[in-house]
């Protein structure tokens, strides 16, 4: 699982409020690891609090969670963990929100996917990545699309599986499948894309909430109103996700 740690330090000494000035810990869904590391800077200028980042399938986070890993956020990559997180006593009443909403895309650095679908359809590819659809929100969200497109039976015996979506598009950059499935996000800009229409799988509502860990933590308050700032949906809305 990949660890970003970011300090603020420049941004911190201009403000005041240093010697208020924390580090909250947020647990992030893969696929919003480039949107997290765009938003840490602007969250210290704004703040003078830093922010730890670590990323991850939604349903792994969430299995370390609920073994007690010590973060105060929780950033999902569905509507879901987050409402049980609260339901299980893990995370705050009241403080679930919509982020975030995700597209899925088809993706591939060799193939003309003008018309993905065709080219799902034709069979003529040996790997199709995707992120594992039992912790991975958009790797579900795959197997909804080529449920609906009749392919699933098809196309799984050639399904290589990442842990998240990150490891599904490295697979993809690096050769070892053709094409896959991706976060829209992903790929913003990048020829060899199709995205995938919005009525073959389940809306991919991104939902933030505030863990127990961090009820307490001005700090990890601080992060989530950030989030739902004007300057926050911005990045967001930037980088290919539907503001909430």
């Amino acid at each position: 699982m990949k660890r970003v740690f970011v300090l603020g330090l420049l941004a911190s000494l201009a403000l005041p409020g240093l010697a208020h000035a924390d580090s909250v810990s947020v647990a992030v869904a893969a696929n919003f690891t480039k949107v997290a590391e765009a938003l840490a800077p602007l969250f210290t200028a704004e703040t003078g609090h830093s922010v730890s980042y670590s990323f991850g399938a939604t349903g792994q986070l969430y299995t370390q969670i609920s073994q007690g890993a010590p973060f105060e956020v929780f950033l999902a990559a569905d509507d879901e963990r987050p409402t049980k997180a609260v339901a299980e006593g893990l995370a705050v009443e009241g403080t679930v929100f919509t982020y975030a909403v995700g597209a899925l895309a088809l993706y591939s650095t060799s193939l003309d996917l003008s018309d993905g679908k065709a080219v799902l359809a034709a069979d003529g590819f040996a790997k199709l990545a995707i992120a594992d659809p039992a912790t991975a929100p958009y790797g579900r969200a795959a197997m909804e699309a080529l449920d609906a497109l009749d392919l699933a039976a098809t196309v799984t015996p050639k399904l290589v599986t990442g842990e998240n979506i990150s490891q599904a598009l490295q697979f993809i950059e690096t050769g070892n499948a053709e094409l896959g499935f991706v976060a829209a996000s992903q790929v913003v800009g990048k020829a060899g894309v199709w995205l995938v229409p919005a009525e073959l799988y389940q809306p991919i509502r991104q939902d933030a909430v505030l863990l127990k860990t961090g009820q307490d933590h001005p700090a990890a308050k601080a992060y989530l109103e950030f989030l739902k700032s004007d300057k926050a949906l911005a990045v967001i809305t930037a980088a290919g996700y539907a503001a909430p």
